[in-house]
Parts: structure tokens; C-alpha cells; sequence
């Protein structure tokens, strides 16, 4: 017997496992090239992923649709039509040469679970709605968490005439997937619609693993500030200026990166920061650089810690580069607030796990997630499952089929067993 096979007669329950990680493999087919998984929002591969998304909603039972922004939706009615619903999800997007896991495991794990309840003929007290969700990741254009913003109401209109790096606006590009931009707003939802919204995915990193443990009870979703950072100096001839009177842009930058680095490694309560692009002008090998641009990303499980510790972060590099005489320019691009789940909900995804005979292990995610939008219109939880080294963002993200089985087995759990929280 397998692991799977194991786990999952021990539960009672058919082994969900092989068809979810089938399913993966499927998805992970659909991309840009097939050396580098890519799968971005509004391209001719992420068009071809929602149809094939949409067919497995309906061989599962559920009235299914692309909605205003392209998310796929679908919905198994509970045991009258129109009741309020449980909605669980994720997204379908990807980064460029990403792991397969990241997003679609949670999606088609939940699909998974509604196949199972219409093979059974068994309907809930509530309706069960599965959302792929067409951008997460923000990659196309550097506006995360625009599908699930559109279903929570809050989607900014502006963001239509963000370009990618071709120049192509995202209303063009909407029109050439098939949708009318200036509709986005029937995507949104109310709260009365939904009693709640729950998400199971990789955990992106190694804890899980270090516990040995299948999977994770989240307690929130740590805030996150981006910040973009210009630093101007003086180019220069790198054999004739003396050291002593250079304005070197990219020195000046190294400096700051550093002291990001060791500002995060010396914090103990969880503070992580992160310089994930860099770019030096005019970029050649004999000229003292003379414009630097770079990008800052701090996390923190608790928004009062991670603005004290960004305040901190830039009066450390207005200092440093009013020393170096460079000039600088520093713009917020990007901030969400922590998410913590809900207690009540978060309660009822720890009762699954231990139903189905796991420990219960309780962990934040330093990850961004759709429920950090979703939080506006819904209580939100999640269930994390385990990744092999805690890798993700990488080919190399996996996940075993037994853990697969796992969080399968959990999410259908809680799903048969959800209670609406008490008015």
C-alpha cells in the first residue's frame, strides 16, 4: 500500500491524492515555454488554463463561469438553490519559471472536495463556491491580488492603464482575453453571500517539514510594505576619479542593502526584508555607476512592528545617502495590512486536522495571499500543506501525493462539517 492508500483508509474516504496531483501536472503543461512555467495573467496561456479550470468545475458538479477580471468560478448549491456559501480558493497565475504547486493546489484540491460531494450525492446546508483566482502574483502588472480584489469590491480603477513591460495597458489586454474592463465591478460580491472564505495551500517554506507534519493551521497573513528606492549620483570615468571624490550610486546602494539584511537578522519578532531587484546605470564595466533603482520588500507578523521597523529602514538610508552626497527619491508601491484569521474559523480548520488524526500545528504566513482581500467582504482562514525544503517561487516546488491526500482529506473534512458562524 501506498502512502496515499494509507492515509487514506484510515480515514474511510477515497484517496483524493493522484487525481489532485494529475491535475497539477495538467495545469503545469499550460505555459508560456515548456522549460520555464509561466503562466501570466491575461495571456493566451492563462486563457487556455481557465477553460480547462472551468471543465473540471463542471465534470464536479458546479455551475461554472469566467467572471468580470477572468477569475473562474463555480458553485455547488446546497440543499436549496441560493443559500449563502463557503468559498474556497486560490490562484491560478503563476511567477516566470515558477513551481507547479504554488496556487493550483489549493484550487484543485477544492475542486476535488466538491467532486467528491456530487459523486456522493451530498448537499450542505450552504453552498460550496470554488474561485480560481486570474492574478495573485501581480507579475504582468505590478498590482498584486487583482482578481481577488475584484470579487471583494475594492478593485481600483486605475490600475487599467498599468502597462506591462511591452507597453500593452491592462484594459487592452482584457479586451484581447475576451472581457469588458469597464465591468470589472460585476465581479464584486457582498458579505451576505458568503459566510466565509477558506484557502489551503503550500506552505512556501521549510517549518512544516522541520515538525514533519503533513500539514498547518494559519494564524494570519503577515502585512507587507514594497518600497521603490532611487539613488543618483555621478557617473564617472572609473580610472581617473579618485575614491575620495566619487558619488557612487551603486556603492551607496550595496551600503543600504546590507543594512537591510543585517536590520532584519538582528530583529526577534519575526521581521523580514528583502531587496529582490536591482538595477545599476549606465552599466558598464569602466563607469562609477551613476543611478542606481532598487526594491525593498519587508514583512512582519504584526503591522505596528513592520512600520516602525520601515520608518527605522529609511531614516538608516536617507542617512547613508546624504553621506555618500547622493540624492534619493523613496516611494511606497505597495502596503497590505495583516490578516489574521479568525478565531472562530480557525478553530473549525483545527478541529479537521485532528479529526483526521494529525496533529494540530498553528504558524503565520510570510506570504501574501488572495484572503488579504478578501478580508474586506469575509472571515478568512487557511490550511497550509507541506513543501518539500520549503521551497517555492522555484521548478523545484513539490509536494508529495500523501501530503496532497492530506490536505484533501482535511479541507473535505471541514467542508462536511462547516459551521456558519452564529449571528
Amino acid at each position: 500500500m501506498s502512502k496515499t492508500e494509507v492515509a487514506s483508509s484510515a480515514s474511510g474516504k477515497a484517496a483524493l491524492g493522484d487525481e489532485i496531483v494529475g491535475r497539477i501536472n495538467q495545469l503545469a503543461a499550460i505555459s508560456e515555454t515548456p522549460e520555464h512555467l509561466a503562466r501570466i495573467f491575461l495571456s493566451p496561456e492563462h486563457r487556455a488554463a481557465a477553460d480547462l479550470i472551468l471543465s473540471w468545475m463542471r465534470e464536479a458538479g458546479m455551475a461554472a463561469h469566467l467572471d468580470a477580471i477572468g477569475n473562474v468560478c463555480g458553485r455547488y448549491e446546497g440543499d436549496r438553490p441560493g443559500l449563502p456559501c463557503l468559498m474556497l480558493g486560490s490562484h491560478y497565475d503563476t511567477v516566470r519559471d515558477a513551481g507547479k504547486w504554488d496556487g493550483p493546489l489549493g484550487l484543485i484540491t477544492a475542486i476535488s472536495c466538491v467532486a467528491d460531494l456530487n459523486k456522493r450525492g451530498r448537499r450542505l446546508p450552504f453552498a460550496v463556491e470554488v474561485v480560481g483566482f486570474a492574478d495573485e502574483e501581480g507579475v504582468r502588472f505590478a498590482s498584486t491580488l487583482l482578481g481577488s480584489r475584484a470579487i471583494a469590491g475594492t478593485f481600483v480603477e486605475s490600475a487599467l492603464n498599468s502597462r506591462d513591460h511591452a507597453g500593452i495597458s491592462m484594459r487592452d489586454a482584457m479586451v484581447t482575453f475576451g472581457l469588458d474592463p469597464d465591468h470589472i465591478g460585476a465581479a464584486a460580491r457582498t458579505r451576505r453571500e458568503l459566510h466565509a472564505y477558506v484557502e489551503l495551500h503550500i506552505e512556501q517554506g521549510p517549518v512544516l517539514e522541520e515538525n514533519n507534519l503533513p500539514v498547518g493551521v494559519v494564524t494570519a497573513i503577515a502585512g507587507a510594505t514594497r518600497l521603490a528606492a532611487k539613488l543618483t549620483g555621478m557617473a564617472g570615468h572609473a580610472g581617473t576619479v579618485p575614491m575620495a571624490f566619487r558619488r557612487d550610486a551603486l556603492a551607496g546602494a550595496a551600503e543600504c542593502i546590507c543594512m537591510v539584511e543585517e536590520f532584519c537578522k538582528t530583529d526577534a519578532a519575526g521581521l523580514v526584508g528583502t531587496v529582490g531587484y536591482i538595477d545599476a546605470m549606465p552599466g558598464a564595466t569602466n563607469v562609477i555607476p551613476g543611478l542606481v533603482s532598487f526594491t525593498l520588500d519587508i514583512r512582519a507578523p504584526s503591522d505596528p512592528h513592520r512600520k516602525m521597523a520601515v520608518a527605522d529602514i529609511v531614516r538608516r538610508i536617507e542617512a547613508t545617502a546624504k553621506r555618500r552626497n547622493l540624492a534619493l527619491q523613496l516611494d511606497v508601491t505597495h502596503e497590505n495590512r495583516t490578516v489574521p484569521c479568525a478565531p472562530w474559523l480557525k478553530a473549525q480548520v483545527a478541529d479537521a486536522v485532528a479529526a483526521e488524526g494529525f496533529g494540530v500545528f498553528d504558524l503565520p504566513s510570510g506570504a501574501g495571499h488572495d484572503g488579504m482581500a478578501m478580508i474586506d467582504i469575509s472571515d478568512v482562514a487557511m490550511l497550509f500543506v507541506r513543501c518539500r525544503g520549503g521551497i517555492s517561487h522555484n521548478p523545484a516546488e513539490h509536494v508529495e501525493t500523501a501530503d496532497a491526500d492530506a490536505g484533501a482529506r482535511v479541507l473535505l473534512r471541514l467542508v462536511e462539517n462547516f459551521r456558519p458562524k452564529e449571528a
